[in-house]
């Protein structure tokens, strides 16, 4: 049975015959690019029709932006640059859908310059040796996030084992009435879950999908968070939690620690030091627990993409905008955003952010850019770089094919049991592969 998404490429793909002529010199449609309004999006376009020299036409969908992409290309529309992430590339190129983009970026200094696009991020989304992509910022990660100020409070070291981290949450318990830990569903578990090398999604063992969460080897880590509920260590909402109910949790000291985006670190040391200056709170990011090699898994973000259609109409002018925007002005606009309306330059050349700016948080689509060379003229919010070095060194993407939609429900019913104590992690393993095999979702 086709999914939504394969359906909707499939239609994508017929459409993407139909040619209908276009007055703009470059049309784009983006999901996170531009202004952060309506008002403030004309603004982003003319900044941007000032520094390419180009008639712009830039669509960015108040929601909804996938079924947006998918609806509008099959009704006969045509784009010169289409934004999307990597979980959709594969099903798009097999449908004939892009330009192979390859020769295009061989062909340009500025997006073949590794200081620029490094290649491990080419990596993250590399088809058979072809790039059919060009990225649009450096997506980062996620990660367990803890309370330094407590940790330190404590006495104890930074957790490492998963010994080490319920000697803290039972100390955050009994000294701050807070649970351990909170997350929302199994997002993001990953770095427990690498202390038995057990890593989320599918992988593919010798061309056979297995789903690594629903084997023996993570029994063991699901009974351990069934102690963390028998123990009251575990936020028992986590089930339902949005990720907006988990950061208020540890924003109002009600738990010692949180699974989030390596961003995330620095945005809430900035938020809590803004709205609570006289607060001792820090937040650190930590890495995952070493499996039984020493390797720590890690989950790195889908890599947010600019792709050219197949039928691209200015194909050379998509091209441009891509080369400025891997350069410092396009830094300048996709974080700080446009002069005189997010920031001014003083007289001795330095920026500063408008109120505008501030309540924009230096985020007009690319908030952390690829480049190894550029620094924003502000400084990284606390804790980030020290999150986003984690990651590098140990976050890798998780393989999540169509297929993924179907099993996910299924790994997460039976995984939920097992965390909230309610039977153990070997029984709820041998149901959650014993039903995916059954609806042929793994192949073993």
């Amino acid at each position: 049975m086709k999914t939504f998404l394969t359906a909707n490429l499939s239609v994508l793909a017929a459409a993407l015959m139909v040619s209908t002529a276009m007055g703009a010199d470059l049309r784009i449609l983006t999901a996170v690019t531009g202004g952060k309004d309506a008002a403030e999006h004309e603004q982003f376009v003319a900044e941007l029709e000032k520094h390419l020299g180009l008639d712009i036409e830039m669509v960015k969908p108040a929601s909804d932006y996938n079924n947006v992409l998918f609806t509008s290309l099959a009704s006969g529309e045509r784009y010169d640059l289409i934004y999307g992430d990597s979980k959709m590339l594969p099903g798009l190129v097999e449908q004939g859908a892009l330009t192979d983009v390859t020769d295009l970026v061989a062909a340009s200094a500025v997006l073949s310059d590794e200081t620029a696009i490094p290649a491990g991020e080419w990596q993250l989304f590399d088809i058979e040796g072809r790039k059919w992509a060009v990225p649009n910022k450096f997506e980062g990660g996620t990660l367990p996030t803890i309370r330094q100020d407590w940790l330190e409070e404590s006495g104890l070291d930074t957790p490492v084992t998963l010994d080490d981290w319920t000697e803290f949450f039972r100390w955050a318990k009994a000294e701050k009435d807070a649970y351990g830990l909170s997350t929302s569903k199994l997002y993001d578990i990953q770095g427990y879950m690498s202390a038995e090398g057990v890593k989320a999604g599918y992988v593919l063992v010798d061309g056979k999908r297995t789903i690594p969460y629903a084997t023996p080897a993570a029994a063991a880590v699901y009974d351990w968070f069934g102690m963390l509920s028998k123990e009251g260590l575990l936020d028992p909402n986590f089930v339902t939690n949005g990720s907006g109910e988990f950061r208020n949790l540890f924003m109002t000291d009600r738990v010692a620690a949180v699974t989030y985006w390596d961003a995330w670190v620095g945005l809430f040391n900035n938020i809590m030091a803004t709205d609570h200056p006289d607060s001792s709170f820090e937040a650190k990011g930590v890495s995952g627990v070493p499996g039984p090699d020493g390797e720590i898994i890690l989950r790195r973000g889908d890599a947010s993409l600019w792709m050219i259609p197949a039928n691209a109409e200015h194909p050379e002018n998509a091209i441009k905008f891509l080369e400025f925007w891997h350069s410092e002005p396009g830094y300048v606009l996709g974080t700080l955003g446009i002069e005189g309306v997010d920031y001014n330059k003083t007289a001795d050349g330095q920026y500063e952010l408008t109120e505008q700016g501030q309540a924009h948080g230096m985020d007009h689509g690319s908030p952390r850019v690829a480049s190894t060379t550029w620094e924003n003229p502000f400084p990284p919010l606390p804790g980030v770089e020290e999150a986003q070095a984690i990651i590098m060194e140990d976050a890798t993407m998780e393989y999540l094919p169509a297929e993924w939609s179907e099993a996910a429900p299924i790994v997460e019913k039976h995984a939920f049991q097992a965390m909230l104590g309610e039977v153990t992690g070997a029984e709820a393993v041998e149901a959650m592969h014993a039903e995916l095999l059954a609806a042929g979702l793994i192949d073993e």
